[in-house]
């Protein structure tokens, strides 16, 4: 797929460009939003808001960036947008029960169901990714893009809007905090 046809064909409004786009990069979306939310419908629901995004937004794109790097950058806003809007979300439930107004069971949020990891690896994953929430944003962020995601530093920098060196520091401090915080539930 040529890129630059691509970019150029969504401008002018192919709806057919549009559809290619999304099955050519449906999963890289979806994949990484679902690593950083943890839940599969909310990953569902932010990757069909990355698409209208794209689709309202494709005649500011300037191409200073690929195609990809510009879907990562709105995936992973879309899916710390999603965060925020839980940590409200359990505010809210928290001071609804302070209050003593009950809270609807589908307003709780659940535990984290990764379609890719076998039942097998469940509690570890389980512990893996809790811990993983307990890392400061960006380090989460820098976290998964490399390793679950395979982006190379180099394509973070570039997802991240920041320098090479930051995104090694992010990953440094990243794997010590996930050290302190496993160390909790394995020992050495």
């Amino acid at each position: 797929m040529n890129e630059t046809a691509l970019i150029n064909e969504l401008k002018q409004g192919d709806h057919q460009a549009f559809t290619r786009l999304v099955e050519a990069y449906q999963h890289l979306v979806y994949s990484t939003i679902l690593n950083i939310v943890q839940h599969a419908e909310e990953a569902e629901d932010a990757s069909q808001e990355v698409f209208v995004q794209v689709y309202q937004s494709i005649k500011n794109f300037r191409g200073d960036s690929k195609l990809s790097t510009w879907l990562y950058r709105i995936a992973v806003s879309k899916a710390l947008d999603c965060e925020r809007k839980k940590k409200t979300k359990k505010r809210i439930a928290f001071v609804r029960n302070l209050v003593g107004i009950s809270i609807r069971e589908e307003e709780t949020v659940t535990d984290f169901q990764h379609p890719g990891i076998a039942l097998d690896n469940k509690e570890n994953a389980s512990i893996l990714f809790k811990a993983l929430r307990q890392l400061p944003e960006t380090q989460r962020i820098a976290f998964t893009l490399i390793k679950a995601e395979g982006l190379s530093y180099d394509e973070v920098s570039k997802v991240m809007n920041i320098s090479v060196k930051a995104v090694e520091a992010l990953m440094h401090r990243g794997k010590e905090n996930l050290r302190k915080i496993l160390s909790n539930y394995y020992s050495e």
